[in-house]
């Protein structure tokens, strides 16, 4: 087997993956799935491990230490490996689910609430600490589910424009939907059944907010065109995806110093969100300007 082939075919669009991803996480990610390839390891597997790693690392740094910080730290790091890798596996081996994507979307929010609870508790069990701290922590929350929200707005659109996807939204209902009526028929499988519901009742919930604003398209572009004016916007829209924050997290926990990663995430990257919209306004409007 080529293995340099296989880890090209295991990686999402280049223009859609985060740098740090590229050059530290999936290459790592990568040999843990050479590893388990011929074993009977599967991606929900490693998802349900990362998620363990994330629980443990929250644990760990609710402890207020220096010392539990770090250890804290590696376990996050080994979430953020395994958790590249269910992906990878899934495309290499071809045996993805729809119910694995939805599972692993949920492993990665009670990673993040468990490691962001850690630190919080972490803090108020440390009267050294100053209370400004849990407010820092609560406003870099807010940051990172605005600029996250953004980015994967962004690399959905592109995806969407440039492979000629329709509404990958609604088309995903539709197939979640089906697979539960396929579920619903068969025995056991409670475990499945439960999360596509869950996703479900969630979507239900989007499109009923959702459902009263006039859509409208905003422009007309060809994917070739398209993906040349925002080749490179995207790749900084990525930029300020899941794995920098986390990455800049564990660098910052190894000093123990969480007050510089939340400035981080409250200041720097707050202003380069403010900033890449406006550069996306400006080239959506070139598009409108194309089209008259």
């Amino acid at each position: 087997m080529n293995w340099s082939e296989e880890y090209k075919n295991s990686l999402k669009m280049v223009e859609v993956e985060e740098v740090v991803d590229l050059i530290i996480y999936r290459p790592l990610a990568f040999l843990l799935v050479i590893s388990v390839y011929k074993t009977k390891i599967k991606p929900d597997h490693l998802t349900l491990a990362a998620m363990i790693m994330g629980l443990l690392g929250g644990c760990f740094y609710s402890f207020g230490s220096h010392l539990t910080c770090i250890v804290g730290a590696i376990f996050y790091l080994l979430f953020n490996i395994l958790d590249c890798s269910d992906g990878q596996l899934a495309r290499i081996k071809k045996n993805g689910s729809s119910v694995g994507r939805l599972l692993d979307g949920i492993a990665d929010y009670i990673a993040a609430i468990a490691i962001y609870a850690g630190i919080v508790i972490g803090y108020s069990n440390n009267p050294e600490q100053p209370s400004s701290m849990v407010i820092l922590t609560a406003l870099a929350g807010i940051s990172i589910i605005v600029q996250e929200s953004l980015v994967d707005y962004f690399r959905t659109r592109f995806l969407d424009i440039v492979l000629k996807r329709e509404n990958t939204f609604y088309e995903g209902v539709a197939e979640y939907r089906n697979e539960y009526e396929i579920l619903k028929n068969q025995k056991g499988k409670w475990f499945s059944k439960a999360i596509v519901l869950i996703y479900l009742k969630y979507s239900q919930l989007q499109r009923y907010l959702t459902s009263k604003k006039k859509r409208t398209k905003l422009f007309e572009a060809s994917p070739e065109n398209y993906f040349i004016k925002n080749r490179l916007i995207i790749r900084f829209w990525v930029f300020m995806g899941p794995s920098a924050k986390i990455t800049t997290l564990i660098l910052c926990s190894l000093f123990c110093r969480f007050d510089i990663f939340f400035w981080i995430v409250i200041g720097g990257f707050n202003i380069l969100a403010v900033l890449l919209w406006i550069i996306q306004f400006q080239i959506d409007k070139s598009f409108e300007t194309l089209k008259k």
